[in-house]
């Protein structure tokens, strides 16, 4: 856990600076300032690379932010809205939430979270997406939301049991995906091969 004096040197005022003027009319600045300070918690707990801290903070409060309005009905939804929740946020719902967003790029919004996440991404799973074409290099591991949940129409859980809470009107599946940890690159390359098919059926399913 970072140090106070560690803790207290980041200055997050610009983000909330920035936040509070992307969603004027929309949030307060006390509302913006809650979002960016739970975002900073979350990810100094769990971030591995420390030089980032203040983009990964802005981006987690805009996720937060964006979530909150959906749910809300603050703002509408052009797009159906997916959210992919794995364990560790680190392989499989990455792989997943890459994957839709690659094939219906515009056409549908894309989330994904841990129910417990740790902080880094499997680099199997990034290689093995590069080897697609699917830059995962700005994804970042983050945790379950429950705006997350009020804002998605499509909950898909990847072996992370009851950790997503239910609401009714909502699609749940549970896929049965193999764990990228501790796996060969094979059968990374294998896992991801099953991600592609499910996610390619489901967004059939959806008219995308």
């Amino acid at each position: 856990m970072p140090s106070s004096s560690a803790h207290s040197a980041l200055d997050i005022a610009p983000t909330i600076d920035e936040l509070v003027y992307a969603y004027e009319g929309v949030f307060s600045r006390a509302e913006v300032f809650e979002a960016v300070a739970r975002a900073r918690e979350v990810i100094e707990l769990t971030a591995t690379v420390r030089n980032y801290l203040p983009v990964l903070i802005k981006r987690y409060a805009e996720e937060l932010l964006g979530a909150q309005a959906q749910s809300d009905g603050r703002i509408g939804k052009a797009v159906p809205e997916i959210l992919f929740v794995c364990v560790h946020n680190a392989g499989r719902s990455q792989m997943a939430a890459a994957f839709a967003a690659h094939l219906a790029p515009g056409k549908v919004h894309v989330r994904s979270a841990g129910s417990q996440p740790r902080g880094d991404l499997n680099p199997l799973a990034v290689e093995v997406l590069a080897e697609r074409g699917i830059d995962l290099a700005a994804a970042y591991s983050k945790p379950l939301s429950d705006s997350f949940v009020h804002a998605a129409d499509v909950i898909i859980t990847m072996g992370c049991g009851d950790a997503c809470p239910y609401y009714p009107g909502k699609r749940y599946e549970d896929w049965d995906v193999g764990d990228p940890d501790g796996r060969t690159l094979d059968e990374v390359r294998d896992i991801r091969d099953d991600i592609l098919a499910r996610v390619s059926e489901l967004l059939r399913e959806l008219g995308l």
